[in-house]
């Protein structure tokens, strides 16, 4: 899309997102869609020629000339197809009808008097061709685009937490001043989650399946033409060879579970990401982590000083686009009326829009990693400013030497009080303990309270 083209496009990811989301163009536009119907048409014909049963032959220069037809998928070949849906071409009326303009665009490219040209679409209703073409695209989408980015993130997260593993900084729970912990440790949580969430993006991936059973899932016509074949064996290898798992029991759909397990696995994602950006906006608004100033960019239209943590920002907002889009989809996809209602032919081209968004966020917390710097002073300044966070380990060591009191009377040396170091050794000093646990008790600080924050690093 050119940028005049763009500015009047009415959906962003087509105007102003044009250019980050172009990688998915492959798998997602009309074109894509296309290419991948005219892909499952011709293996569908060269398999047929492939049985016994069927008088239909195709040598290899043959098979190689159809096969050129999704391989070397052009836009002149877009545009002839939507010639023939919406206007007519050579002897072909128009159809008004998507998946027919691709079975007459198959024809149109046979050379004259082709034996192959009653064998195109033979026994398959729209819905045999699309659901296969619909994941075939969405595969490679996730396979080729969507996964990279998102591994791009992880380790983005895996290397943060490597570097600064030791970085102590103070944790909150609910908001409060809790048990320090490490920068690095805290990243690397984010990554560990990351790593679950994408694996099972990966699983649902892997399990995306097809059919090829008909008009209403019955093999009808297959064995109304030849009823010795085994239609349900052949349609479990076609499907197979497309590198997609087999559906044998459907209606005229494909029931498609497996898209709303991919979209859930997506929402998965999007909810550790979206954690993820919060955690960041705020560490930047604390001031524990720096940004980077692009030179020549604009914070504010008025305070010129400020840097804004804007690709968080931009991802939060388009991965929750994302799974509202994600949510409707697992959910509708999923239901139909009776044996089919053609109502998810629309939604399942909002497929795109969907994983675009989600690709925008990846992209944008992705960016926003790069920019962000641990403020270690910001950090340790803090910790030393919040004495009272070593009650945990004090009342902990107490009980440790059989002291039940331990946690009232830290409890009352420290809630809702500002107190400093010098109170608690006070408190050691008036302790019925050993000189060896006061001496313990002395060498707590805020700064290595860490427990074995810095190790856990490892278990990413």
């Amino acid at each position: 899309m050119t940028d005049t083209n763009a500015l009047y496009a009415v959906s962003p990811l087509d105007g102003r997102y044009a250019t980050r989301t172009e990688r998915l163009s492959p798998y997602a536009s009309e074109a894509a869609l296309m290419r991948a119907r005219v892909r499952v048409e011709v293996e569908y014909l060269i398999a047929l020629a492939d049985l016994e049963a069927t008088p239909l032959e195709l040598d290899l220069d043959e098979r190689e000339r159809l096969r050129g037809l999704y391989k070397h998928f052009a836009e002149e070949d877009a545009r002839l197809i939507k010639t023939l849906e919406t206007e007519g071409y050579g002897e072909f009326d128009a159809t008004n009808h998507d998946v027919k303009a691709v079975e007459y665009f198959v024809r149109h490219r046979l050379p004259d008097g082709s034996d192959a040209s009653a064998w195109i679409h033979f026994g398959l209703t729209s819905e045999d061709v699309n659901n296969l073409a619909h994941r075939l695209l969405v595969r490679d989408a996730v396979d080729e685009v969507l996964l990279p980015a998102l591994y791009e993130v992880q380790d983005a997260l895996a290397e943060m937490a490597r570097e600064h593993r030791d970085l102590p900084m103070l944790a909150r729970t609910h908001g409060q001043p809790a048990t320090p912990t490490t920068f690095g440790k805290e990243m690397a949580v984010y990554a560990a989650r990351l790593g679950r969430a994408t694996g099972r993006v990966r699983e649902a991936v892997d399990g995306l399946g097809g059919k090829l059973g008909g008009a209403s899932g019955t093999y009808a016509a297959h064995v109304a033409a030849y009823p010795d074949v085994d239609w349900p064996a052949f349609a479990e290898n076609f499907v197979r060879g497309l590198g997609l798992e087999f559906v044998p029991l459907t209606t005229q759909v494909n029931p498609c579970d497996d898209l709303a397990a991919l979209f859930d696995a997506f929402r998965g994602v999007n909810d550790v990401l979206l954690d993820l950006d919060l955690d960041v906006w705020l560490y930047v608004s604390d001031r524990y982590l720096g940004q980077e100033a692009v030179e020549g960019e604009t914070g504010s239209s008025t305070m010129p000083h400020k840097v804004n943590p804007i690709d968080f920002e931009n991802s939060e907002g388009n991965l929750s686009k994302a799974n509202a889009d994600l949510a409707f989809l697992a959910d509708y996809v999923t239901t139909s009326r009776l044996q089919r209602d053609l109502s998810d032919s629309t939604v399942k081209r909002n497929m795109g829009a969907a994983l675009a968004h989600c690709l925008i966020g990846y992209d944008k917390t992705a960016a926003g990693l790069e920019k962000v710097v641990p403020n270690e002073r910001v950090m340790r300044e803090e910790l030393e400013d919040t004495p009272e966070i070593i009650g945990e380990a004090v009342q902990t060591i107490l009980r440790r030497e059989g002291q039940a009191d331990a946690y009232e009377r830290v409890k009352e040396l420290t809630r809702g009080r500002e107190v400093a170091l010098e109170d608690f050794h006070e408190l050691f000093d008036d302790l019925e303990v050993d000189e060896s646990v006061r001496e313990e008790l002395r060498e707590l600080t805020p700064a290595s309270y860490t427990g074995v924050a810095s190790d856990l690093v490892d278990r990413q």
